[in-house]
């Protein structure tokens, strides 16, 4: 359903990637291409410390790309040393469907101010426009606004929502929700989640709690659990999503206002870290403003 087996060019990314390329790829460029002295790979390394690749990372991929330049050209050494860095991408269809009549479960997490609810609009309009039945449910019930957001973005698309008064039992909606998917033979379900700061340890015990319901629910489900950085938040963002991932084992990332920054390099850091893979990017605000990550097209993108 996520369209991830679609083949995605270089050309889809260039407006997303186009503050890293200007910042990252060009400078990179300007330096691979001339003398490769002792200073020029300091300069290569700063430069991916500077696109918050992490100064560890950013050590092991010179390192990588000055054994391979022995056999290849520096820039085609550091173009696979960063496409290295990602993690192995599983062919089958995101979300999963593990049995017919049985809907694929989202858990949508991830701070607040990250663009989670924008998000989930993305997610519900590709599904939906894609011939699946999609229904939300908004489980953020600490916020009234987050319900009313959700709410107004179910409507604009034409989306069924499972709603309960703000202060209302998260666990309790999503277990509405699953039960309305059920006699509407609903495809996916996404289930927005409060914007959990990753050091609130009581929000991370109801991530568990909604989970626990869902399989006493839907026992034969497999939720996602898909995690919601903004990347213009660098090394931070990396910080949230290990938080997150140890706490509710993440299974895939969007990485949004990519094409508000010229430090994508996050995106290299959070799949070496976590070896969870970023499934979508954000580039906008619109429905359709989401796009499929490529590692090979986002790599190709940055050196264009």
């Amino acid at each position: 359903m996520s369209g991830s087996n679609e083949a995605t060019t270089a050309t889809d990314y260039e407006a997303a990637v186009a503050p890293t390329r200007r910042g990252l790829g060009s400078r990179l460029l300007g330096l691979l291409r001339g003398p490769l002295d002792e200073q020029a790979w300091e300069d290569v390394e700063e430069a991916l410390i500077a696109a918050d690749l992490g100064p560890g990372l950013a050590d092991r991929v010179v390192a990588g790309a000055r054994r391979r330049v022995q056999l290849t050209s520096a820039e085609a050494a550091v173009k696979a040393e960063l496409l290295g860095l990602f993690a192995p991408r599983d062919p089958t269809p995101w979300p999963r469907l593990v049995a017919p009549g049985v809907p694929a479960v989202v858990l949508v997490v991830g701070v607040n101010g990250t663009g989670k609810t924008t998000t989930i609009a993305k997610l519900a309009y590709r599904f939906s426009t894609r011939g699946a039945k999609v229904l939300l449910a908004a489980g953020d019930t600490f916020r009234a606004a987050a319900i009313e957001q959700l709410q107004a973005w179910a409507e604009r698309l034409a989306v069924p929502l499972v709603a309960h008064a703000a202060g209302a039992d998260p666990s309790a909606v999503v277990y509405d929700a699953l039960d309305a998917a059920a006699a509407r033979g609903t495809n996916v379900v996404i289930v927005d989640t409060a914007g959990r700061l990753h050091t609130k340890s009581n929000l991370m015990d109801e991530l568990n709690k909604i989970r626990r319901t869902i399989g006493r629910r839907l026992p034969e489900a497999k939720p996602e659990v898909l995690f919601i950085v903004d990347a213009t938040t660098g090394q931070n963002g990396l910080a949230q999503a290990r938080a997150f991932h140890e706490s509710a084992g993440l299974t895939g990332i969007v990485l949004t206002k990519l094409d508000s920054t010229a430090r994508g390099g996050i995106a290299f850091a959070i799949e070496d870290a976590l070896k969870v893979p970023v499934l979508f990017v954000g580039v906008g605000e619109k429905p359709a403003d989401l796009l499929d990550f490529d590692p090979s097209a986002f790599v190709e993108a940055l050196f264009a």
